[in-house]
């Protein structure tokens, strides 16, 4: 073989080589399948990927996986909610939380299920003296201190729930359905039985009128969020935050309400709005313990007010629960 035809050959052997290579390489997309340390990390702050914050490292990791396993249900459901310093103060919103799980209707297996988040370190000491499943976020946070009882619609206050947004996302991606509920939410029976199966979204809302859930005029109240985890309701996700952009003083509740049409249209996503007599609260109280799933301290501002009253109810909820033995579990 002369030299010209033996460069050719030797040309074409390398460019069959990298090819095969090219091939048995694994696919750059992640989709459905468990994102790298970096890639969480600017999906929970909300970067792009030139502008990542702090990254997780494998041990994070592999901490939340663990977690999101433990606390699984057979259908990869978690429950999930976030606490700081102020709310796990002993005697505060957390402790009559875990409480109310203590005392509902088949509630308290549900325990299991529950990851409590600390965004602080003190509420993280705290949660891991009270709950077995805790998670500190201070591994993906940049410094800010979220500890005390956080101004509505204040700086801070603002940071903190687009974290809570993005770490919805990033359960998502990891492939965990959720349910998220406020810490100042007290629970009487299971709500996921009220969310129907056709539903990739469900929210509750300050007040429900009309008999349809799928009424996109509802306004949204994000203290309890039900999520399946889909490419859809991921990609939903996604520009859920890319829309605070254009919009960056609201709240992710107030924004979500701004491009909820848009977004389910776009991606193909079912939003339903779950009806106050079951996910009651202050905006729109029920009477009817027999139906009502959970009770949120929401319309009322201030820790201990907001404290106060919702002992008031869950005292009240003990008092028909010992006055109907047709309840017991």
């Amino acid at each position: 073989m002369d030299k010209k035809h033996f460069l050719g050959f030797l040309v074409g052997e390398v460019i069959a080589i990298v090819c095969i290579l090219h091939l048995m390489l694994p696919s750059p997309c992640h989709c459905g399948g468990v994102p790298t340390g970096q890639e969480l990390s600017i999906m929970f702050n909300g970067r792009s990927a030139t502008h990542a914050g702090p990254k997780l490292d494998r041990a994070d990791d592999q901490r939340l996986l663990e977690l999101l396993e433990t606390a699984s249900m057979e259908d990869k459901t978690i429950i999930v909610t976030f606490t700081n310093e102020a709310f796990a103060a002993p005697g505060s919103l957390m402790d009559l939380f875990l409480e109310s799980f203590r005392t509902g209707v088949k509630t308290e297996a549900l325990l299991k299920h529950l990851l409590i988040v600390a965004v602080d370190a003190k509420a993280y000491e705290r949660c891991r003296q009270v709950h077995p499943l805790c998670y500190s976020s201070l591994a993906i946070s940049d410094g800010t201190d979220f500890s005390s009882e956080q101004p509505y619609m204040a700086k801070d206050y603002l940071d903190m729930m687009w974290r809570r947004n993005r770490f919805q996302a990033r359960i998502l991606e990891l492939g965990f359905n959720f349910v998220f509920t406020d810490v100042d939410i007290i629970w009487f029976r299971n709500p996921l039985l009220r969310i129907p199966v056709g539903a990739d979204i469900a929210m509750s809302s300050d007040v429900f009128y009309g008999d349809n859930p799928y009424d996109l005029n509802k306004n949204a109240n994000g203290g309890f969020l039900y999520v399946k985890s889909r490419p859809r309701t991921i990609a939903f996700y996604g520009d859920w935050y890319q829309a605070r952009a254009a919009d960056p003083g609201e709240n992710e509740q107030l924004l979500f309400d701004k491009v909820k049409r848009e977004l389910a249209a776009r991606h193909g996503v079912v939003v339903q709005f779950v009806d106050t007599v079951y996910l009651a609260g202050f905006c729109q109280p029920t009477n009817d313990f027999y139906k009502a799933c959970t009770f949120h301290g929401n319309c009322i501002r201030g820790l201990q007010t907001k404290q106060d009253s919702l002992r008031r109810v869950l005292n009240d909820w003990k008092q028909f629960r010992a006055n109907n033995t047709e309840l017991m579990d």
